[in-house]
């Protein structure tokens, strides 16, 4: 962790405990202290005191098996607290439920966050079943569709810096990373975007911003559609109408 920018009044402590929530906001899979030390470029020893003092203010949670740690939800709940999220919720939770009841489907509210797309606040189906994205959930911002709608949203600063902190984007080849900047212009021009989700197979992710491009404050709204035998499925062309019509009306009223 050499290359962190340096300053006048340093405290190493808190650049160490700093280190160590972003490390593994990072990580996928929970970390043992010695996977964590690696990681960071520290020795175990360095790191001890500090770990036991962020999972005593419950920023951390321990596994009593395997001994590996995970971020809790401490730092989701603050962040909730803070606008523009918290206004973004507010505002938008009545129209999602709206939405949700209409097409049948979960909906979900995603923003930027440390260069990967989370999930704010989900509005669930009312259906027996529906898929359960879960609030502060973080997903690849360059392979989601959501976080696609995001990146085509941004400003090309802004774009170009998510982008190069893309782990994903970064394992791309010269011409897939220029097929990548393609669709996304192509999301920029339509102001919605429909794929396949990457993650599980039998379902379709629809989303469309909120906000206004290149905006100061921009969300994607996205429905998750699971392709159930229970009940009729809503045509693609009539749940699209639904989700702008739905984004519009909160960008209307967030008073973007």
């Amino acid at each position: 962790m050499s290359d962190k920018p340096t300053t006048k009044y340093a405290v190493p402590a808190l650049d160490k405990g700093l280190d160590i929530l972003e490390y593994l906001a990072s990580q996928e899979l929970p970390r043992s202290q010695s996977e964590i030390a690696q990681g960071l470029g520290r020795s175990p020893n360095e790191i001890f005191r500090v770990l036991v003092g962020l999972e005593a203010r419950g920023y951390l949670l321990r596994d009593d098996v395997s001994g590996r740690y995970r971020i809790s939800f401490k730092l989701y709940n603050l962040s909730r607290s803070i606008s523009p999220i918290d206004q973004m919720r507010q505002c938008a939770l009545p129209y999602m439920e709206d939405l949700a009841v209409k097409i049948g489907q979960s909906c979900y509210l995603c923003m930027l966050y440390q260069s990967q797309t989370m999930v704010i606040i989900q509005a669930r189906s009312h259906s027996p079943v529906f898929l359960n994205i879960t609030e502060g959930s973080l997903f690849s911002t360059s392979t989601s569709t959501a976080g696609k709608v995001l990146l085509a949203n941004s400003n090309p600063s802004v774009r170009k810096m998510l982008l190069e902190h893309d782990p994903d984007f970064a394992s791309l080849s010269k011409k897939q990373q220029q097929d990548l900047q393609v669709e996304i212009a192509r999301i920029e021009t339509d102001g919605v975007y429909v794929q396949s989700n990457i993650l599980i197979d039998g379902v379709t992710d629809v989303a469309t911003l909120i906000g206004q491009p290149q905006g100061k404050v921009i969300a994607s709204l996205a429905v998750s559609s699971l392709n159930s035998k229970l009940g009729k499925q809503l045509e693609q062309n009539r749940l699209i109408t639904h989700l702008t019509d739905t984004a519009k009306i909160i960008t209307e009223q967030l008073g973007c």
